[in-house]
């Protein structure tokens, strides 16, 4: 049995109790049973282990049991990365974390950052206005952002954006 997350495939969903080791290099999900659908409580990876109590001796152990229920409702899913390195693991936990935010990983949660840099409107905005190529009527700016000006016709609603000089 296998389940999807984002373009990855997880072997799984096991009961948690039904683990046993070894695990190796890979990405593993905590999940609880809601019915017939899975929530991911917790993304975490794995270099090497051999220790039977990993999940049990975990310091977000009491966080699964909590939004899980009891201990019977926890399930794992691992994805296998043997070639992988560090690097990549923590892409594919970043990943999981920003789409589904599981309650047990809020802590690590990265920051997302936006691309672009937003400025509050001055007043050289104010008098770079234009007219309306389909109206003729003044554009006026709309959104100002780090390297150019969205502009929108008072008229038509026609936008169009400009370099910021």
């Amino acid at each position: 049995m296998s389940i999807q997350i984002l373009q990855y495939e997880f072997l799984g969903p096991i009961s948690l109790d039904e683990w046993g080791p070894p695990m190796e290099k890979l990405v593993y999900l905590i999940l609880s049973r809601d019915k017939d659908k899975f929530n991911i409580l917790y993304v975490g990876d794995c270099d090497k282990t051999d220790d039977k109590s990993f999940f049990t001796q975990h310091p977000n152990f009491k966080c699964w049991v909590k939004h899980s229920g009891s201990e019977k409702s926890l399930f794992l899913a691992i994805l296998p990365l043997f070639d992988s390195n560090d690097t990549h693991r923590r892409n594919i936990l970043n990943k999981i974390m920003i789409n589904y935010t599981p309650p047990c990983n809020l802590d690590d949660l990265p920051q997302k950052k936006p691309d672009y840099v937003m400025r509050k409107s001055d007043e050289r905005s104010s008098e770079s206005k234009f007219t309306c190529p389909c109206c003729g009527s003044d554009m006026k700016p709309e959104q100002i952002l780090e390297k150019s000006t969205l502009f929108r016709c008072v008229i038509c609603g026609l936008s169009d954006t400009k370099l910021n000089c």
